[in-house]
């Protein structure tokens, strides 16, 4: 089971209150509730599995709330991230009856919603490294308050890389900390911005700033410090442009002592994200992988 947060936890706890609450009035009616049942979770539609480490928690919490002993196994050579078929079982939920029915949908609501990501994040880097194998596909702070961990999981089963989890643990400087910060002006403004990580406790994970113009992009790459380029709503050829300017200031990945990424972002789709790659970008970050998935349609079969 994964190590999963305090926050995860609460969640679910939150979960079992609000679709449970008081009690089950419907499993309550049958004559035998607490006749052993094992049912299988099983893919409707074909897809990438996410939530399965996720799985034991859930038993845990509504076992331990309705009183009964519940096991969440997930079947035999499936794990997260891995692609199942249209009426593959996934998994098994194995308890009382009732307690059984109790936790059917809240289970359903967390593994298709996580799994939905997963295939949703598996599409986008299959396209993109059809035209750039290097590429990495980035998710980003648009998430459901509260699913940020989970969903940020459901990412990397699909493939894709997780961008800073929160503002706490790297830098991005973005076009409204910089509003009224002319161009001729920039590059002076980031280095007294910077100056600041000299005297703070921890290094950030990474420091990156967004830009929104060619003449932006030329004036942060004078910048030390700074690790990556946020591309914002660049054409194609812009961002062809940005990779050549950034490769004659000698800042291409191993080319020399101090390297900058490039990463395009914004409005990017299944139908663009290969030209995006093929510019040269090293990284693409895309918010539509957590808020524009659909859930994987999974059903609990008896």
């Amino acid at each position: 089971m994964n190590a999963w947060s305090a926050l995860t936890h609460q969640l679910v706890e939150a979960a079992y209150d609000e679709d449970v609450g008081a009690g089950d009035l419907t499993s309550a009616l049958l004559p035998e509730p607490n006749t052993p049942v094992t049912a299988r979770v099983v893919a409707r539609d074909a897809g990438v599995i996410a939530g399965l480490t996720l799985g034991p928690l859930i038993a845990a919490v509504f076992g331990r709330r309705l009183g009964a002993s519940l096991r969440f196994v997930p079947a035999e050579g499936v794990r997260d991230g891995a692609p199942v078929a249209a009426g593959q079982a996934v998994a098994a939920l194995t308890g009382p009856c009732a307690a059984v029915l109790a936790t059917e949908r809240t289970l359903l609501n967390f593994l298709g919603r996580l799994s939905g990501i997963a295939t949703l994040t598996a599409r986008f880097v299959a396209a993109a490294r059809a035209a750039a194998p290097g590429v990495r596909v980035l998710d980003t702070r648009k998430t459901t308050p509260g699913w940020r961990e989970l969903e940020k999981y459901a990412v990397r089963c699909g493939g894709g890389e997780n961008h800073r989890f929160g503002l706490h643990d790297a830098v991005l400087i973005k076009d409204n900390h910089l509003a009224g910060v002319p161009p001729e002006r920039l590059a002076d403004h980031l280095r007294g911005l910077l100056a600041g990580l000299v005297t703070a406790p921890t290094r950030p994970a990474f420091v990156e700033v967004e830009v929104d113009s060619p003449r932006q992009l030329a004036a942060v790459l004078t910048v030390p410090g700074v690790d990556m380029v946020l591309l914002d709503n660049f054409t194609l050829a812009e961002l062809r442009s940005a990779v050549a300017l950034r490769d004659e200031a000698g800042l291409r990945p191993g080319a020399g002592p101090r390297a900058v990424l490039l990463e395009a972002s914004g409005g990017v789709t299944l139908e663009t994200i290969a030209s995006v790659a093929a510019t040269g970008v090293e990284r693409i970050s895309v918010g539509a992988l957590t808020h524009g998935a659909l859930s994987l349609d999974l059903g609990l079969d008896r």
